[in-house]
């Protein structure tokens, strides 16, 4: 039923219009109108990791119904929009990989769409020698990454319009 494969940039527009359903649909729950519309300033998509090869599309038939991956790099989150963006290399042997910039139709959350995209990037991670992953979650994201294996580390408000609930989860693999 779901298609995994790496996304491209011929992916680029799909992708925004998920980021946008996503962020404005799933954190409806958890987050004011005021911090969802400020979530746009702080998310989105990071074209580097379409670039690095780590980052994946998830559809069935012709719809984009998930996108995350991984990173090499510093940049714990954000879009290319997104200010503190770091393109430096992380040493798998002394840093940990990062889980970014995940995804997921609000009409396809709870049928597996986030663990196929998890295990691969987790798998893909391994494999270029990382043994400890990290991510910057949301509230919305947080209960299925513990799950998933992952543990806060610590919480924080991103604050670069209103504060944003964050969490630092961690994970060996």
């Amino acid at each position: 039923m779901f298609r995994l494969r790496l996304a491209n940039m011929s992916d680029k527009i799909d992708i925004k219009e998920l980021m946008k359903l996503s962020i404005g649909e799933l954190q409806k729950e958890y987050l004011t109108d005021e911090q969802i519309t400020a979530s746009f300033s702080i998310m989105g998509i990071d074209t580097q990791l379409i670039k690095d090869k780590t980052y994946f599309c998830v559809k069935t038939k012709d719809t984009l119904v998930g996108c995350g991956g991984w990173s090499m790099r510093s940049t714990l989150y954000g879009g290319n929009h997104s200010k503190n963006r770091d393109k430096k290399l992380l040493d798998p042997k002394k840093d940990r990989g990062r889980i970014r910039a995940m995804y997921t139709h609000p009409n396809y959350v709870r049928q597996g769409v986030g663990s196929i995209i998890l295990k691969k990037a987790e798998k893909s991670a391994k494999n270029s020698g990382f043994n400890q992953l990290e991510m910057a979650a949301t509230l919305s994201g947080r209960k299925f990454y513990e799950k998933c294996g992952y543990s806060v580390e610590s919480s924080w408000n991103d604050v670069s319009a209103v504060p944003i609930p964050m969490f630092t989860m961690v994970k060996s693999i």
